[in-house]
């Protein structure tokens, strides 16, 4: 019986993908001033930790570059974060059906809370396990364990949700069924290719496919 969900939290309950591209923009831009980055050479960037992402461009500034990232992230973070349709109300909705709900991040815990307060969210779940919370991130299985003990869950009970192949790869190395946003950035076909147990369309289908899972649908 499902009644634990992880969620990922950029780009799969809130669209912070505006805000990251152009963070990786003005980075690239600063460092590399002679080359110009398309949008397809930075969507792999989303969803690897800055650490990962930056030492494997520059192993002698990554640590700088993180910081300058990070910087402008923030300066420009409630100004490019938007909320995606119906994604917010299905959350809330999901919480009264008396789902357990945490996020499970690759972000810092001073960022994740910067964009989980912006929408009011804080209330909805019960725990957040962030990149500074562990020490080994997504796909790696430290995160989930951590976030199922925390909320007195085991792997039958629990799914996980995101829009990454972190998330999906990460809740598949937990034991855990994988549901996948039909709403991410990388597109259906990047989706299709991790083969999720699922890919939604809206919080409805997420609502419906638990419910189909559990046998409890009309």
């Amino acid at each position: 019986m499902i009644n634990t969900i992880l969620f990922d939290l950029d780009g799969t309950l809130i669209d912070t993908n505006p805000l990251i591209l152009k963070s990786f923009e003005h980075t690239l831009s600063y460092y590399y001033p002679e080359r110009t980055f398309t949008e397809a050479e930075l969507l792999p960037f989303i969803g690897p930790t800055l650490e990962k992402s930056f030492s494997e461009l520059n192993a002698k500034q990554w640590k700088e570059m993180v910081a300058f990232y990070r910087s402008y992230n923030i300066a420009m973070h409630d100004a490019l974060v938007l909320e995606y349709p119906g994604v917010l109300d299905g959350l809330r909705r999901l919480k009264e059906q008396g789902y357990k709900m945490a996020i499970v991040t690759s972000k810092s815990r001073r960022v994740a809370l910067k964009g989980i307060e912006l929408f009011g969210l804080t209330s909805l779940f019960e725990t957040i396990i962030a990149a500074d919370d562990v020490t080994e991130e997504k796909p790696a299985v430290e995160p989930f364990e951590k976030a199922m003990a925390l909320l007195g869950s085991t792997t039958d009970e629990t799914i996980m949700v995101g829009d990454n192949d972190t998330d999906i790869n990460g809740g598949k190395n937990a034991g855990l069924k994988t549901v996948a946003v039909g709403w991410a950035i990388k597109g259906r076909p990047y989706l299709e290719a991790l083969e999720p147990d699922v890919i939604i369309d809206s919080m409805e289908h997420l609502s419906d496919w638990i419910e189909a899972q559990n046998g409890t649908a009309d």
